[in-house]
């Protein structure tokens, strides 16, 4: 990939990132008419999101031999393929348990689909060129956030929730074309066998941890046994944790954690991608559950953070040349955890423009970090380890996701438990957001132990490199 040809790489794999990342915030905002629908508590329906989100973080350990042993573009067609399928048999699901395994299977494409798409861009690219690569790759990527919220509403409401899925059929189609006519074939690396007893051991961890989570307290399963999934989720992940360190070929490689600035980005951008994860299932149920918002107003008010999102990434290089990674990461978690505790008061006194401003705020302080963690972390990794650090990273990110979903629904429903409440309250929505702050608030220790210099040069070469050469 020579001069600006990853441009037209980065365009291009961004059309399966945009009906991805349309598909989240379009699913959370017709949420509460799915479940007015489906006949389930809008808060149970949460699980709508984390099933996605489990199956990604369940199959990405594998995508990155996939890509070598398969090629890493007819295994990118394959996935758009199989998410798009799947988003057709979400449009059909006539129940929750018909809708869930289709998002288990939409997880299962998008799994193999976004972490080879940047594997195969981040082989091409020079560290100079990370930032700018992971911004013509994310900027036609978040005009999918841009017109999940509005559009995803007014289908809701014009049409039906099952109308959202259909959307991702033109755009799967377009992406398997472009992908065939533009991006050359990949070829078959020679790899070791997999390390299939790594892949079963994460894949039954994370399950059954997230199961727990998501059922605890809502009597889905008999009392006490969300908190042994929970339990056993961790004990297996803990023997998970035994196994790749042993083997020479595992199925996640730990060991890339000795990396800094990788390990920054992945551990403490983290818990900052829980927060991220939680805001676009908090802010639509709190409009239309609290407020009596319609989908299609909730819509429009919810497209504000992803506007914000795409206003800031052009800047991030501006951002980067004038304050240190580390400063550029602080700063946001600070932001972003503010711009949460906020929207915790949020009350149906708030003008509409009111709320608006707030999360164009949130969404430009998110956006921001992102771009810059996206960069950090593979800004050290050895070329030969950029299969490992995608599907690594791209673990990570969707663990998180899940996991941020999941405690903004635990915590609404433990506080329903505590006050013996039958349908969900203001001040428990706001009891949401103020959990969340908090994990995002966690992330503020891991990225002040950065180094001024960590991350130098990501976006440009930096003054001291140019005086060196």
């Amino acid at each position: 990939m020579k001069g600006g040809n990853f441009r037209i790489t980065a365009a291009v794999i961004a059309s399966a990132l945009f009906m991805q990342n349309m598909d989240g915030t379009i699913v959370a905002t017709a949420i509460p008419t799915m479940a007015r629908d489906l006949q389930v508590d809008p808060v149970h329906l949460s699980s709508a999101i984390t099933a996605y989100l489990v199956a990604l973080t369940v199959f990405i350990p594998a995508s990155g031999w996939v890509a070598d042993r398969f090629g890493a573009r007819r295994v990118f067609m394959w996935a758009i393929a199989t998410f798009t399928l799947a988003s057709v048999a979400c449009a059909a699901a006539m129940n929750l348990p018909q809708l869930l395994a289709a998002r288990v299977v939409q997880g299962l494409g998008g799994a193999m689909m976004v972490p080879v798409g940047r594997l195969i861009l981040f082989r091409g690219v020079k560290r100079e060129e990370l930032l700018q690569a992971t911004t013509w790759l994310t900027m036609p990527a978040l005009v999918g956030p841009l017109l999940g919220p509005p559009l995803g509403g007014f289908l809701t409401d014009a049409l039906s929730w099952r109308s959202i899925f259909w959307v991702n059929v033109p755009v799967g189609i377009v992406g398997l074309l472009l992908t065939w006519k533009l991006l050359p074939p990949s070829p078959i690396e020679d790899r070791t066998p997999p390390d299939l007893q790594g892949m079963l051991l994460s894949g039954a961890s994370l399950s059954l941890f997230m199961i727990g989570i998501e059922s605890a307290g809502r009597g889905v399963l008999p009392v006490g046994v969300p908190w042994i999934c929970v339990a056993v989720g961790l004990l297996l992940f803990r023997v998970t944790v035994l196994h790749c360190r042993r083997v020479s070929n595992p199925a996640i490689d730990f060991s890339l954690l000795t990396i800094p600035t990788f390990h920054a980005a992945t551990v403490a951008g983290s818990l900052f991608r829980a927060g991220a994860g939680a805001l676009p299932f908090l802010v639509p149920l709190t409009l239309q559950t609290g407020f009596g918002y319609s989908a299609t107003a909730s819509g429009f008010v919810t497209f504000a953070s992803a506007l914000g999102s795409f206003c800031m990434r052009p800047m991030t290089a501006l951002a980067l040349r004038r304050f240190s990674v580390r400063t550029v990461l602080c700063a946001g978690s600070v932001v972003f955890a503010a711009v949460l505790l906020v929207c915790s008061t949020m009350s149906q006194a708030w003008p509409a423009a009111a709320i608006f401003v707030l999360l164009l705020l949130g969404g430009l302080g998110r956006s921001l970090s992102f771009a810059t963690m996206g960069a950090l972390a593979f800004a050290d990794v050895p070329k030969p380890r950029l299969a490992a650090a995608t599907s690594f990273q791209g673990t990570a990110q969707q663990l998180m996701k899940a996991v941020g979903v999941t405690v903004a629904a635990g915590t609404i429903q433990a506080t329903m438990l505590v006050s013996g409440s039958a349908h969900t309250e203001r001040w428990q929505l706001a009891c949401g957001f103020i959990v969340t702050a908090l994990v995002v608030l966690a992330s503020l220790p891991m990225f002040l132990r950065l180094s001024e210099q960590a991350g130098e040069g990501i976006s440009a070469p930096s003054a001291k490199r140019a005086e060196r050469t």
